[in-house]
């Protein structure tokens, strides 16, 4: 897969791992073998994937393909992003700027909180009975 027009980067959202790889091409995204209107069904899904190329008007510049696993379908559009945004600096530091004032640079660090013991969630205790 590695080649000279070939950019690749990972992204990373909540439990979700995108690999992703970017060379010259059509604007043709495919995740994990299907296109990305197959992969993801929901619209909001699908934007958040292609922001980065919104914002650097580098819509269908380049073919992506992406292999991604963990996590749910808006955690993984993120991590899509998140590697997309990665692989976007290679080719030109330029757009840096522009995807770091939109929040894409860096990794969104929130994940779930685990259950306690000795408690019905992370924070929510099981109910307290005086009597």
């Amino acid at each position: 897969m590695e080649q000279e027009n070939t950019f690749y980067a990972t992204g990373r959202r909540k439990t979700a791992i995108a690999r992703t790889w970017l060379k010259p091409g059509t604007g043709q995204i495919i995740i994990n073998n299907k296109p990305m209107d197959e992969y993801f069904r929901v619209d909001a899904a699908k934007q958040i994937a292609n922001q980065p190329f919104e914002l650097t008007n580098t819509v269908g510049e380049f073919d992506i393909k992406v292999n991604v696993k963990g996590g749910g379908t808006v955690g993984q559009a993120g991590a899509v992003r998140h590697g997309i945004t990665q692989a976007l600096f290679q080719i030109n530091p330029e757009f840096r700027q522009v995807l770091k004032r939109a929040g894409f640079v860096k990794r969104d660090p929130r994940k779930k909180e685990r259950k306690k013991y000795g408690q019905k969630g992370a924070r929510a205790r099981f109910q307290f009975s005086k009597r």
